[in-house]
């Protein structure tokens, strides 16, 4: 029986390029190599509270199954651990297992953290910039290849995961979620 996993994202027709691949990755490294990755497809409403309406509104009914959901939104530079954590333990009480991990500063981070050299900033000033999405990661993605799926997001992100352990390094929450899936496997 494989193992079914549900990836929440903001924004499903863009950070799906993203989160997919590496949610595929990492499971991968976490000892599920053919487990089965599904995406919550777009609904009408994007963002990170949009998105926490979605899971608590009885989506463990309507997307039932999975053994495990990850939710990867933006942290658009906020410290959102309280609320996720809160959350996780709210979705435990329907019997889902909810991992969440917020991208810093947005999910676009992690797709250009195999690009450092080919952007004009540094890597500190990629975390800690507020509008990455629109002034860093956009103008990146248009010199690539338009026609690739997500702008090239995903090729981006594929070759960034060929250097699985830089982007861990440098991006510390995915290397969090990565503990938190190895222990869940240990423990359940």
């Amino acid at each position: 029986m494989s193992f079914r996993v549900l990836v929440i994202p903001e924004d499903a027709s863009q950070n799906g390029y993203i989160l997919r691949p590496l949610a595929e990755r990492m499971l991968a490294q976490c000892g599920k190599p053919n487990a089965e990755v599904r995406l919550l497809p777009n609904a009408k409403q994007a963002g990170y509270e949009a998105a926490k309406r979605r899971i608590r509104s009885h989506l463990w009914e309507r997307a039932p199954g999975f053994d495990l959901w990850l939710f990867l939104p933006d942290s658009d530079l906020q410290d959102r651990s309280v609320e996720v954590a809160a959350l996780e333990a709210e979705m435990a009480k329907h019997r889902v297992t909810l991992l969440c991990c917020a991208a810093v500063p947005e999910v676009e981070a992690w797709m250009l953290a195999g690009h450092v050299r080919s952007l004009s900033l540094k890597w500190a000033q990629v975390r800690n910039h507020p509008r990455l999405k629109e002034e860093v990661a956009q103008p990146f993605l248009d010199q690539q290849d338009l026609l690739a799926p997500g702008q090239g997001r995903e090729v981006l992100m594929r070759q960034t995961l060929r250097s699985y352990r830089s982007l861990l390094a440098r991006c510390p929450e995915l290397q969090e979620l990565e503990k938190r899936i190895k222990a869940l496997f240990r423990h359940g």
